[in-house]
């Protein structure tokens, strides 16, 4: 698997210097954008006390060191006026621990791109953005950057985005807590785990997004595709009666001269996903049909699937070194989770420290918290030996999960980053009757 994961490295990075060289030797290189990037996450956790385990259950002796990688190329081309084409080739391999089951605030946010342990190639993104002026507009300039050609971009715009991509990549922004290849490695803390985005196994999706953007304040709304089945990694088509849509107004406000950003979001989700009530009904029947909709076992056609969203995003600059962040979320919990966590309400706070005071700028210093919930139905759901497809005990005896994680990154070359991780987690999966767990992570990342 290694030499696999290695080979597919070496091609994506050799392509993105040539796109590079083209570039330098080209009198239109500002038409083309190329960058590289790839991230490999070692983790590893402590044995724990479990009264029982369960088909998704977190597993309670140490584990062997679980490592997961990803390689990306992402290639951009200048169309005509205010549009452009991203293209982004990616090799995803390896695995989480437990197979990024037993902790719904799953610990590994590489993890959720993966979809088979050997190392395969795909085309993670592939779409057009169109800038569309409003008005008589000043415009600027926005530099060279993964998935973005220089160009100038109109201050008052349009933009229209539709393809293949991933949704977070817009929407559910934050300076301080996004990137699971550079910041937290915890979902629960780098994205709003309540909200059950759309996407397949590997976290993309395709649809079209349309944003009003004002120098203060912009609007977002998107419409995309949803998995066939659970945690699926091909999607359907059928939109009338499955599909996505998210709404997102951000609003940038300042204090004490400090900058900050508040993101509100509301989305809504049709699919397949049968209610955790029918699943009651279900495993009280000792009928296996809801859980094998969910595991991809029964593909009948049972539409009806509903789940509504609200989220909260907030950032604030504290002082030119440190930065606080804070996400809020919460879904209805009627229905199985179809994509991303099983997390049905969430609260996070962190803070995120540059290495300024000690002579290491480009290092920085994260730490945060994050209490995770579920609803009722879900909760009784479980209890009675349902699953979903992160979490199952086999048994619950409810408890909210509360995950503390702190990180270190710290940049030793030009292009190379390493960061040590750690994660304290009470009640995986929500059952007092586990844990608690400490996990340990070692990250390396290069970005060229």
């Amino acid at each position: 698997m290694k030499r696999k994961f290695i080979s597919a490295v070496i091609i994506l990075s050799l392509s993105g210097q040539w796109s590079k060289a083209q570039q330098a030797s080209d009198s239109s290189s500002s038409k083309w954008s190329s960058h590289f990037q790839t991230t490999i996450i070692t983790q590893t956790h402590s044995g724990f006390r479990s009264l029982y385990s369960g088909p998704y259950s977190l597993a309670d002796s140490v584990e062997p060191i679980a490592t997961s990688s990803t390689a990306t190329l992402f290639l951009g081309r200048k169309l005509w006026k205010g549009a452009a084409f991203y293209f982004n080739p990616e090799v995803t391999g390896g695995k989480g621990l437990s197979f990024a089951t037993g902790v719904a605030g799953a610990l590994n946010g590489e993890t959720y791109r993966v979809g088979e342990v050997e190392p395969k190639v795909f085309i993670a993104r592939a779409y057009l953005q169109q800038h569309i002026p409003l008005g008589n507009t000043a415009y600027e300039y926005v530099a060279d950057d993964a998935n973005q050609v220089a160009d100038k971009v109109p201050v008052n715009r349009i933009t229209i985005t539709a393809g293949k991509f991933a949704i977070a990549d817009i929407y559910d922004d934050n300076t301080y807590s996004k990137d699971p290849r550079t910041q937290f490695f915890n979902w629960s803390v780098w994205a709003n785990g309540a909200w059950d985005y759309p996407a397949n196994t590997r976290g993309y999706t395709m649809g079209i997004i349309a944003e009003l953007i004002k120098p203060r304040w912009a609007l977002r709304i998107s419409s995309v595709a949803v998995p066939r089945i659970a945690n699926y990694h091909l999607m359907e088509y059928n939109i009338s009666k499955a599909h996505s849509e998210t709404v997102e107004f951000e609003h940038k406000f300042s204090i004490n001269k400090r900058p900050g950003n508040i993101r509100f979001t509301a989305s809504q989700t049709f699919s397949q996903a049968p209610s955790y009530k029918d699943g009651l009904n279900a495993i009280a029947a000792n009928d296996n049909f809801l859980l094998d909709v969910i595991q991809g076992i029964d593909e009948r056609k049972a539409y009806g699937g509903k789940k509504y969203g609200l989220g909260l995003n907030v950032e604030y600059e504290l002082t030119k070194e440190m930065g606080f962040f804070s996400r809020l979320g919460w879904n209805d919990g009627k229905y199985a989770t179809w994509a991303f966590t099983e997390i049905d309400q969430t609260v996070n706070a962190g803070l995120s420290v540059k290495g300024t005071k000690w002579k290491r700028q480009d290092d920085v210093f994260g730490i945060a918290g994050v209490v995770n919930g579920i609803s009722k139905d879900h909760k009784e759901y479980l209890k009675a030996g349902g699953y979903g497809f992160i979490v199952g005990d086999g048994g619950l005896n409810y408890g909210n999960e509360m995950i503390v994680e702190t990180y270190y990154n710290a940049k030793l070359t030009k292009f190379f980053w390493l960061t040590f991780d750690y994660q304290f987690v009470k009640n995986p999966g929500y059952n007092k009757d586990r844990g608690p767990v400490h996990v340990f992570g070692i990250r390396g990342h290069v970005e060229l």
